[in-house]
């Protein structure tokens, strides 16, 4: 299985990675900002969720084909450059709908929480960043000449979803946080709603225009 010389190095490495904030976690706080605590975590659930599906991907090898094809890699890309533009239009326009929930902000209107984890789990498994990471990295600290290749990747999968588990729910609850402010008034908090949707839109745009191109 995973020595520990190389679990230790590739926890290194993705600590390195994880501390610089990719689109998963500037959309857990746009979701933070716009409808508060509890959609910010069931946001991180489903972003975990799709980062582990990639790792999954990449032990059967499906993951190294999609990263290697450029065609592939920007229609995925896109997909979810898209998707980030559709949930911050949709937040942007009900901001006025958002309402403070036990203290929590609530979820997002119209979205229930498991449809909640479904957003966070499409943009996930669509993150250029983590597809990049889980395709191109992660293969490099697997042992290639010991047996079940597939179960060390799996294992090595799992520690950067745990680092991200926690620090992007770290981010959450500090959005969520700074929003508590905002909740105390309405008009105040519609306009922490249309700036969370906003941001959205922004991290799609940036998601469509930035990254591999070649």
């Amino acid at each position: 299985m995973v020595s520990t010389d190389r679990l230790l190095a590739f926890t290194a490495m993705s600590l390195l990675v994880i501390v610089i904030p990719g689109p998963s976690v500037l959309f857990v706080i746009g979701r933070a900002l716009a409808h508060g605590r509890r959609s910010a975590v069931a946001t991180v659930l489903g972003n975990v969720a799709g980062s582990y599906t990639l790792v999954v991907a990449v032990a059967l090898g499906i993951g190294t084909l999609v990263e290697r094809s450029v065609t592939v890699f920007l229609t995925v890309k896109l997909a979810g450059a898209a998707y980030l533009v559709y949930l911050g239009v949709h937040a942007f326009r009900h901001r006025k709908e958002v309402r403070a929930s036990s203290g929590d902000g609530g979820t997002d209107p119209g979205r229930g929480s498991l449809r909640t984890v479904g957003d966070g789990f499409v943009v996930g498994v669509t993150n250029p960043k983590s597809l990049v990471f889980f395709g191109a990295v992660l293969p490099q600290f697997v042992n290639h000449s010991a047996a079940q290749v597939p179960a060390q990747m799996l294992l090595l999968g799992l520690v950067p979803v745990g680092i991200s588990l926690i620090t992007d729910t770290l981010w959450g609850l500090g959005a969520a946080a700074a929003r508590g402010w905002f909740a105390r008034s309405e008009r105040r908090l519609s306009m922490m709603g249309g700036a969370g949707g906003f941001a959205m839109i922004g991290l799609g745009v940036t998601v469509a225009a930035t990254g591999r191109a070649d």
